[in-house]
């Protein structure tokens, strides 16, 4: 079975890249293995409690929540990101796996195919 890694670099609720990215991944996961990366920007759209409706957008980011029951089982953030912008673990509405460079990349190599949502 092929595998996607779906990876999120952009901040949530600039543009609906990052919402459409969303409905894929759980589209493309009851078809095949999909695995969720997030760097750069991308680990601001797992802090918990965002209110989009404040700026006139819907609030996508609750759907992160539901990517377990959807079989989508590995979710990673790059840790040295989470750090530079000064968020801890504890403020994500998810669990994820914290991984440095080296793995970012093996991830990146091990995936069939990877789509990038900025």
């Amino acid at each position: 079975m092929s595998s996607i890694l779906f990876i999120f670099s952009g901040a949530p609720h600039t543009s609906l890249n990052a919402q459409e990215g969303l409905d894929a991944l759980l589209m493309g996961s009851a078809f095949t293995d999909c695995r969720l990366l997030l760097i750069g920007d991308g680990v601001t759209q797992l802090i918990k409690q965002q209110d989009a409706e404040q700026i006139g957008r819907k609030n996508y980011t609750q759907g992160f929540a539901a990517l377990k029951e959807y079989g989508v089982t590995s979710i990673a953030c790059r840790q040295s990101d989470l750090e530079d912008r000064g968020i801890a673990s504890s403020q994500l509405a998810i669990d994820v796996d914290l991984l440095d460079d080296s793995s970012c990349r093996d991830w990146l190599e091990s995936a069939d195919k990877v789509l990038n949502f900025r």
